[in-house]
């Protein structure tokens, strides 16, 4: 039997990016808030210490960062006629834990989606014609628009430092940014980052071919910078190390350095780690949550009550909680009813790797988010007209930094040991380089998410069950997006170069990345989606949901910089609408 505690006003489940943001703004406006972490508490003195950050073994092998499989996992299958199994080991994808979530070890790229890809449906459908969109895809719009999320957008970076150059200032076209971006209301807080070898050889030879290379945004401050909230970053020193690690020079924004600082001070907010929340209580209406019941390093059972619940934690766990709090009606692939896990999107990972005979391109210099891209076939910046396909990819050379155990770069054929093996890593290691093209991920009726009939957690609930594999579009989209990128890679005349499309059946054992999106998506329709414009829960006007798990698709961009633009969107709407007028926001 859970022990009662006295109400609060606000309870946040994950302490990551979202629920850091939404509960600084909303102790900002007053109210009491209890935010509930799985995981420990990290701090960047104490858990990245300049000394002890940079352990490939420690953070990149081991994962020190990401959540034990033995605490939670995920059971995975290709389609609904195939008995899913559990991850034991974090491939695919990489879930944070602890303060500051995934956040702590993502690349730090800040990509802004396009204004089309909140409207993705309505706009495809007016360009080509509904018959021109491939019919295994199930589009849909977000039910928000370009206009309310820019503001949101400028929130995030000026928190996050991020630094870029606009190249659609106020509607002033200006060389030098990204050419597809939409129209911003100001400049990024911070100057791009400078360039290394790779990323500037490739946007050579993307110039020579006509398109515009541009800096990856990156939330890896170029200089010196204080956000908003008084908080200093120091400038990114390329240290290699970023990627899976923590930073230890406070050049990588993350709620840890950004807005923890900040909120652990203020005498209305309290944080739990090592505790992780069973379920979000309902009242006997089933119409409001009235709190959340949660377990505690010691076993005891907690019931902390609260008027508004706020759920922010990763993707998996956003969905997991609601399924199995008996929120939203779960989704049925055969009759395509239901919201709670409908729409369950990844992304599609492509490159070409390079190797040359006269370059040196220093490897083991990098960091997460520092390199350069274009976006001419991203998304829908190119005729899709008789393609057979939707969707694009972020091309970019964004060298993270090769740690000295995992990088061996070798051409196909190479043996995996053994004399040969180290002539060509010898050879190769410092004339070798990729390009990715990190592309979409479009929905399908039968990539959704559920509760697994057969595994459960130490806890004794299911675990969450992934149904996915990559549609048909995803991978034509694939092939001709890498096929593009080829023509870039002979034109930097390598000495030889390989395609590296992404093909066949979804694997869950190699890394991919980590944006993993939907399963409890936003839009105007509550037979569709699960939450509002406001991320608010559709007959649930004191729950919100917040986080990746709102994208009803993915496009060819990294979701964090969306996530907390969605989290300040989320706080806004709390504070200027549900705290004078509680109850459902539908046209507010």
């Amino acid at each position: 039997m859970a022990k009662k505690l006295p109400k609060t006003d606000v309870v946040v489940i994950g302490l990551g990016w979202a629920g850091a943001i939404i509960a600084n703004e909303l102790t900002d406006a007053g109210l009491e808030v209890i935010a509930i972490e799985r995981g420990p508490w990290r701090d960047t003195a104490r858990d990245f210490n300049v000394a002890s950050v940079t352990d490939e073994l420690r953070y990149n092998r081991s994962q020190e960062l990401m959540l034990r499989t033995k605490q939670n996992t995920v059971t995975v299958r290709n389609n609904p006629g195939q008995t899913a199994l559990p991850m034991r080991n974090w491939g695919s994808f990489h879930p944070g834990n602890g303060t500051g979530g995934a956040g702590n070890h993502w690349a730090g790229i800040t990509f802004r989606f396009q204004p089309e890809e909140f409207r993705l449906k309505s706009h495809l459908t007016e360009r080509y014609g509904a018959k021109e969109i491939p019919s295994e895809l199930v589009l849909q719009d977000w039910g928000t628009d370009w206009e309310e999320m820019e503001p949101f957008y400028m929130q995030f970076e000026r928190l996050a430092g991020t630094s870029g150059y606009a190249s659609n200032l106020n509607g002033q076209r200006r060389d030098g940014g990204n050419p597809y971006e939409g129209m911003r209301s100001g400049e990024y807080p911070t100057a791009p980052l400078k360039q290394p070898y790779g990323p500037t050889l490739f946007a050579d030879a993307a110039g020579k071919m006509g398109f515009k290379a541009f800096p990856v945004p990156s939330s890896l401050v170029s200089e010196a910078y204080t956000n908003p909230l008084g908080v200093t970053m120091g400038p990114c020193t390329f240290c290699g190390f970023c990627t899976n690690y923590g930073c230890a020079n406070y050049s990588k924004a993350s709620a840890i350095t950004t807005v923890l600082p900040v909120l652990m001070r203020k005498d209305n907010f309290s944080a739990l780690t090592n505790s992780e929340v069973l379920k979000v209580t309902m009242d006997s209406s089933g119409k409001r949550a009235t709190g959340v019941v949660y377990i505690d390093s010691s076993g005891d059972e907690w019931e902390q009550p609260a008027d508004l619940v706020i759920v922010t934690a990763f993707t998996f766990e956003n969905v997991r909680l609601m399924l199995l709090s008996g929120i939203g009606k779960p989704y049925d692939p055969l009759t395509n009813t239901g919201t709670t896990g409908r729409n369950y999107a990844y992304q599609t990972a492509n490159s070409v790797q390079l190797f040359f005979d006269d370059k040196n391109f220093n490897p083991f210099i990098g960091a997460g988010a520092v390199g350069m891209g274009i976006d001419d076939f991203n998304n829908d910046n190119f005729d899709h007209s008789g393609l057979g396909f939707m969707g694009g990819g972020s091309i970019r050379v964004t060298p993270i930094g090769s740690a000295p155990i995992g990088y061996h770069p070798t051409p196909p054929g190479t043996p995996k040991w053994g004399t040969e093996f180290k002539r060509q890593v010898q050879k190769n290691y410092l004339s070798s380089m990729s390009i990715g093209c990190e592309a979409s991920s479009y929905t399908t009726r039968t990539n959704y998410l559920s509760l697994d009939p057969n595994y459960q957690d130490p806890l004794g609930r299911p675990l969450l069950r992934i149904t996915f594999d990559f549609p048909e579009n995803d991978l034509k989209m694939a092939k001709y997006c890498t096929d593009r990128v080829g023509e870039i890679a002979k034109v930097m005349n390598p000495r030889e170069y390989y395609l590296r499309p992404m093909k066949g059946h979804w694997n869950s054992q190699p890394y991919q990345s980590s944006h993993i999106v939907g399963g409890f998506v936003m839009g105007a329709d509550p037979a569709t989606s699960s939450v509002n414009k406001h991320l608010q829960v559709w007959d649930v006007p004191n729950l919100f949901v917040v986080g990746a798990s709102a994208f009803p698709q993915n496009p060819g961009y990294n979701p964090t910089g969306t996530v907390g633009a969605l989290a300040f969107k989320a706080a806004y709407a709390i504070r200027q609408y549900y705290m004078k007028r509680p109850g459902e926001m539908i046209t507010a």
